[in-house]
Formats: C-alpha cells, sequence, structure tokens
C-alpha cells in the first residue's frame, strides 16, 4: 500500500489562502503581510512565506519588496496571455507528437480520451478534469523536452487556481471530452498539421470562453485569435 503524501503547514497554507483569493474573501486588490497571514492562520512565517511565493508563481499574488503581499485582480487579459503561452508551447508539441506517435502513445491517448468521456458520462468534473490534465500531458511529454513539459503543467496549474471552468457555464463537459477527439484522431494518424490545428482550434475556444466568462460575460479581444493564429502559422 502506498502511503499518501503528507500535507505540510505550507500545503494547508497555500489551499486556505488560494480558495479565500478564488472565493472573494481576500478580495483583489488588497494588500496583506506576510506575518499577519501567518498568525491569522496559526503557522511560523517559514510555511506562510512558502505558500505565498507558490501563489505569486501562479499569479493569484504578487509579493512587493517591504510593502507586503496583494492579491491580483484575475481579468480577461490574464487568461488570454496564459493561453498565448500555452499556444505557443502545446501546438507545436501535438505536431510533434503526431510526427513521432508511438503505438503506445497512441494508445494511452485512446484510453485517457474514453476515461474523459466516461468521467463525463458520471458527471464527476473532478475526475474528468484530472483525466484532461493528463492527456495534455501526455501530448506535452511527447515532445521529449522536460522544461516544455513542467512549463505547460505550471500554466494550467494558474488557470485551475483562479477557481474558472468552463465546465456546465458556456459549455457541457461532454462537449469539452469531445473537443479532445480530433486531437487525438491526427496524432494516431501521424498527422501533424491536423493535430496542430486541433490543439490550436481547442485551446483559443478554450481561452475565448474563460475570458467572457472572467469579464462578466463582455467578448473579449476579437483580434486576439487571429495575433495567435500568426504566431503559430496557422490561419
Amino acid at each position: 500500500m502506498v502511503d499518501a503524501p503528507r500535507v505540510t503547514s505550507a500545503d494547508r497554507v497555500f489551499l486556505e489562502l488560494r480558495d479565500a483569493i478564488v472565493s472573494g474573501r481576500l478580495e483583489a486588490g488588497s494588500r496583506h503581510s506576510i506575518y499577519r497571514l501567518a498568525e491569522e492562520l496559526d503557522v511560523s512565517r517559514t510555511p506562510a512565506r512558502e505558500a505565498v511565493l507558490r501563489l505569486a508563481d501562479l499569479g493569484l499574488v504578487v509579493v512587493e519588496k517591504n510593502r507586503g503581499v496583494v492579491i491580483v485582480r484575475v481579468s480577461p487579459q490574464d487568461v488570454l496571455d496564459v493561453f498565448e503561452l500555452r499556444v505557443m508551447l502545446e501546438v507545436p508539441a501535438a505536431a510533434r507528437a503526431a510526427r513521432e506517435a508511438t503505438p503506445e502513445l497512441v494508445e494511452r491517448l485512446r484510453e485517457g480520451l474514453d476515461a474523459m468521456r466516461a468521467a463525463a458520462a458520471a458527471g464527476d468534473e473532478q475526475d474528468f478534469t484530472e483525466h484532461d490534465r493528463a492527456l495534455h500531458g501526455l501530448v506535452a511529454a511527447a515532445s521529449g523536452n522536460v522544461r516544455l513539459e513542467e512549463e505547460v503543467r505550471r500554466l494550467r496549474g494558474s488557470i485551475q487556481a483562479r477557481g474558472v471552468s468552463t465546465i456546465d457555464t458556456s459549455r457541457s463537459i461532454h462537449a469539452v471530452a469531445e473537443e479532445h477527439e480530433p486531437l487525438v484522431r491526427a496524432i494516431a494518424e501521424g498527422d501533424a498539421a491536423d493535430a496542430a490545428r486541433a490543439m490550436l482550434d481547442h485551446l483559443l475556444h478554450t481561452a475565448e470562453l474563460l475570458a467572457r466568462q472572467v469579464g462578466g460575460g463582455v467578448d473579449p479581444d476579437a483580434e486576439w485569435p487571429d495575433r495567435v493564429r500568426i504566431l503559430v502559422g496557422i490561419k
């Protein structure tokens, strides 16, 4: 039996602060002292500081020297900026995965898509999100670039940590699952161009829906998708 990972004080503080930010209990733009946060959460300054640095890495706070911690206001542009980076990393990774696809990779991708569909049918959003993360992770890992894989994971985490999701707000969990089918099919067929386009279409669609959601229903920058397509050379 494998022991569950030990939850440290820093882990607990990170989760509590993240939840407070996402829920709005810690208001965007408000300033806080690490010392006061540590005191309120009944921990020493060291785990509080570690948790704050993790939040800063996700873009949820800004640490200002001698001025404390400022809670970041999530804007539609923040969402678009994160997804622009994801496009620049994951679209070429999808093309490379198709060019260098092995039978093992194809099998794991198909199993991942089946698992997403099963989770969608069961209405299990948490399980679905985990399989979604794993499928994107497989594509990133197929690039053979460990740093790319780590950065994709970090960028996904920065969005998820903000507590925003398109599932059952602007599209169904089933629709999200099916957006991955063209990607898996293209990689299985070794079609790099189609794999790149499928990944691009999926990321652009997700970005626009999330940006609109964060912006209170206001449409995001209409020219953004075209600018991003130019970056990766896909019209």
